[in-house]
């Protein structure tokens, strides 16, 4: 009788315990490292804004933007420094981040090589080669050289596909491998020879034509404007359903292509769709800041050690992330380090790049050892 009375007790017990469980995994999925990412981006984002070289208060950068919302009076010097540089510059330079991350972890996922990525397959020299010669040749600036930027990464990606296309069928895992080790192997031989073109330009250039394509080539944020950021915002509300769309076709394809045709996914279909989304958001990204070197190849691999998993909405906020502190540090410590230099933020991003090449190759020899 005695075990009688306590089985009800335990059922009792244990019919408590799923709602529990599931109270604590929603609580796990809200306390999970991507929150914590995006909560990082936005205390960033507000330490972009309000501190630095020109400090505004909390209180009088609301009141800034709701009297510029509505019409209303101006406080002299700190609206416009507020609205026409500091807020435009972080809001470009988040959705770039988000640009570039994304674009990198499609890249290094699909072709599951953390090398796949713009900055190294040729992407972000055609855009470049393609700006360059819009400066040198034919004196374009401004909205003119982001649509040469533009054009040119396209056009590279193009030429990188077809190449890597070649020779490939409908697609088994062996035949999908070579086609994404073509891929690699040509962006890098084309980027090589874009990387040419452009030395050969600027040589060719007076000095001050020279400078401006300088500063374009590192990447910089000097040109944001409220025009740049909706062209960006347009863009990224056409990109990103896309991405949405094409997770789920990602995340089977990283079984390998015989197991993706398997399972119904039509793997060349998916596969240009990927490479089309991917090469957009870096061409976009590169039209409105140029070339911001490694933020596409850094957030990938970044993300994927703080979620311990690949995953594109943790690649987008580390590559917010990462353009934000960089250009922080460009605009606002690199001055009183380098007695006044302000550093375009492609600078920043160039010298991380390196050594985590250098770190993610000891690691993943580790790993294998």
């Amino acid at each position: 009788m005695t075990t009688v009375h306590k089985l009800p007790t335990k059922l009792a017990l244990n019919a408590k315990d799923p709602g529990k469980h599931g109270h604590q995994l929603s609580l796990r999925r809200v306390l999970s490292p991507t929150f914590f990412l995006g909560l990082a981006v936005v205390v960033t984002f507000a330490v972009y804004v309000l501190l630095g070289s020109y400090t505004v208060t909390i209180p009088d950068f609301f009141k800034i933007v709701i009297n510029h919302l509505t019409g209303g009076e101006k406080i002299p010097g700190a609206s416009f420094i507020v609205m026409e540089h500091k807020l435009p510059r972080a809001v470009v330079g988040t959705m770039i981040g988000i640009a570039f991350g994304l674009a990198g972890a499609l890249f290094q996922t699909m072709l599951r090589n953390p090398l796949a990525s713009p900055d190294i397959i040729g992407i972000s020299y055609g855009a470049s080669a393609a700006a360059v010669t819009a400066i040198v040749i034919f004196g374009a600036s401004g909205a003119v050289v982001s649509g040469a930027a533009l054009g040119g990464a396209l056009g590279v990606a193009a030429i990188i596909y077809a190449i890597s296309r070649g020779g490939t069928g409908a697609g088994g895992g062996s035949r999908g491998n070579a086609a994404g080790n073509r891929l690699i192997l040509a962006g890098v031989g084309i980027a090589a020879a874009l990387h040419a073109v452009v030395n050969f330009l600027m040589t060719r250039a007076d000095i001050r034509t020279a400078a401006d394509a300088l500063i374009w080539l590192n990447g910089s944020l000097n040109s944001a404007t409220w025009d740049r950021a909706g062209v960006l915002a347009v863009s990224l509300l056409v990109l990103i359903p896309a991405v949405i769309a094409l997770a789920g076709p990602l995340r089977i394809l990283e079984l390998g292509d015989d197991a993706a045709a398997g399972l119904g996914i039509k793997v060349n279909a998916a596969r240009l769709g990927l490479v089309l989304t991917a090469v957009g958001l870096a061409a976009v990204a590169t039209a409105a800041a140029g070339p911001v070197a490694f933020v596409a190849f850094l957030a990938g691999p970044i993300a994927r050690r703080i979620v311990r998993k690949p995953s594109l909405p943790a690649s987008a906020l580390t590559g917010a992330l990462i353009v934000l502190l960089a250009d922080f540090f460009a605009s606002n410590i690199a001055p009183v380090i380098l007695d006044g230099t302000v550093l375009p933020v492609g600078v920043i991003t160039g010298a991380l790049g390196a050594p985590f090449l250098l770190w993610l190759l000891v690691t993943s020899n580790r790993k294998e050892a």
